[in-house]
């Protein structure tokens, strides 16, 4: 009986490590909008589904950062489904008060970009395992609205 079971869990194990799950990827990360109080940023995520079926997201965390501090923090709460053996392209809007850009003056001052790090958590439901997170980070430069884009 014990071996039956050995052979059980050793199936079991091997079919859990082999299960596909989707891949996700920051595609694209740029400004948005500006307002008089902040200026909106937005990423865009893509995401392959390897099953059939529609699979429901839970929620997409994130974390902006540059110059090693945050700059905007939150979540995405039910940003939709993705399409079942489809690539889904999911937003992710980002609003950062002017306040916090104006501590980041040494690093915009001398190319006139910020230079940032994205930390993205995507949570998903898969079927049986139940919710499943990807990491994703980014990092890059993005450049600062001139007066133009303002008004």
């Amino acid at each position: 009986m014990s071996q039956l079971l050995g052979k059980a869990k050793h199936f079991v194990a091997e079919k859990v490590v082999n299960v596909k799950t989707p891949e996700a990827t920051i595609t694209d990360m740029n400004l948005e909008s500006v307002h008089a109080d902040s200026i909106d940023y937005g990423a865009k995520v893509s995401v392959k589904n390897p099953y059939g079926t529609t699979i429901p997201i839970c929620e997409i965390s994130y974390a902006f950062k540059s110059g090693g501090r945050m700059i905007a923090s939150g979540t995405v709460p039910d940003p939709g489904s993705l399409k079942g053996d489809d690539t889904t392209i999911l937003d992710v809007p980002m609003k950062v008060p002017h306040s916090v850009l104006v501590s980041l003056v040494k690093d915009v001052v001398g190319d006139g970009d910020i230079d940032y790090e994205l930390v993205l958590g995507l949570t998903i439901d898969l079927p049986i395992f139940g919710n499943f997170t990807i990491p994703l980070t980014r990092k890059g430069e993005l450049k600062l609205p001139t007066l133009s884009d303002m008004f």
